[in-house]
């Protein structure tokens, strides 16, 4: 299959997971594998319908090699601490959606959660802060220290900039593909 990747975030969520296998990240968020599929169908379907979640190949990233599975179904966030301890590994949780003006994320290691965000624009509401932020999350324009006084105001391309700071930037997804999709079920 010559199939190319194809970017994907806004209106999305998705999770990065460190390391190379795609299977044990199915296994582990619960999906019932329906197989492989080229990455335009399988981003499409994942954006289109609130049950499929698409899941790539291993992938290059920050500090080393991520699986990435997006899907609508992942917008009410899985429970990445969990989803850590199970798969022994770093699980990060992202979501943006431009309409309200929602925007996540999450990191959790060996059963930690490290660090929790979550802003809705709309109200101008922080809904998450957990942890300290880091150089991204401050080059994104987080303050240090969340209090009453402060104000924020975190838009999309701050996502992807976390996103690609600590695993992968999913909008720059492009070139061959190393593999298909797999494409998961959440019924």
């Amino acid at each position: 299959m010559n199939d190319v990747m194809t970017g994907f975030g806004g209106k999305q969520a998705w999770l990065a997971v460190a390391g190379d296998d795609p299977g044990a990240v199915l296994t582990a968020l619960g999906l019932r594998d329906l197989g492989t599929v080229p990455w335009r169908d399988g981003l499409d379907l994942a954006h289109l319908t609130d049950d499929r979640v698409a899941v790539t190949p291993s992938l290059p990233g920050a500090r080393g090699p991520w699986v990435l599975a997006v899907g609508r179904a992942l917008m009410t966030p899985p429970d990445v601490v969990a989803l850590s301890a199970r798969l022994g590994a770093e699980v990060q949780f992202f979501a943006t959606h431009r309409v309200t003006e929602l925007h996540r994320w999450q990191r959790a290691e060996s059963g930690d959660l490290l660090r929790a965000f979550g802003y809705v624009g709309q109200t101008g509401e922080v809904t998450s802060w957990f942890g300290e932020p880091d150089a991204a999350e401050r080059a994104a324009g987080l303050p240090a220290e969340l209090d009453e006084e402060t104000s924020v105001l975190v838009a999309e391309g701050d996502v992807f900039r976390v996103a690609g700071a600590w695993s992968i930037d999913p909008t720059m997804l492009s070139g061959r593909a190393p593999g298909p999709l797999r494409l998961g079920a959440t019924d």
